[in-house]
């Protein structure tokens, strides 16, 4: 695994990852297994992750982010405006917090890649408003 993250990985394909009673269990362990790695994501989306997650899965996010999977990128003051100006291009959504940092950080950070359950906003969030999220796992 390199240092520069490869894509980008969002709060559903975590969970999904790491309950093997999901639905959408056994497409994101074989995505994960084709993804290059690391994957990069926000604190926002690791709040809402420990938000949603069911305690008994916890040791097994802490031992996944441990892992060098994912990677934690920065968001601070000055890419605020950048959020604000994507939740209230796509309040009709609505775009969540979570969401409008990494359609921000797939812009500052070059990626098009998105390990995410979430097809139904990834497929309309536009990267710098006009390129498509490459979304893995397909749809099942």
């Amino acid at each position: 695994m390199g240092d520069r993250p490869l894509g980008l990985i969002d709060t559903g394909a975590i969970i999904a990852f790491l309950d093997d009673g999901d639905h959408w269990h056994q497409s994101c362990v074989e995505a994960l297994e084709r993804l290059p790695l690391p994957l990069a994501t926000s604190v926002a989306v690791l709040a809402e992750l420990f938000h949603l997650l069911k305690r008994p899965h916890f040791d097994a996010a802490w031992t996944f982010l441990h892992s060098g999977a994912v990677t934690v990128l920065p968001i601070d003051d000055e890419d605020m405006p950048d959020l604000e100006m994507l939740m209230e291009r796509y309040k009709d959504r609505p775009m969540d917090f979570a969401d409008a940092t990494l359609v921000h950080l797939a812009r500052r950070e070059n990626l098009v890649t998105i390990f995410t359950i979430d097809h139904n906003d990834f497929e309309t969030y536009r990267i710098e408003g006009k390129r498509r999220f490459r979304i893995v796992p397909d749809r099942s």
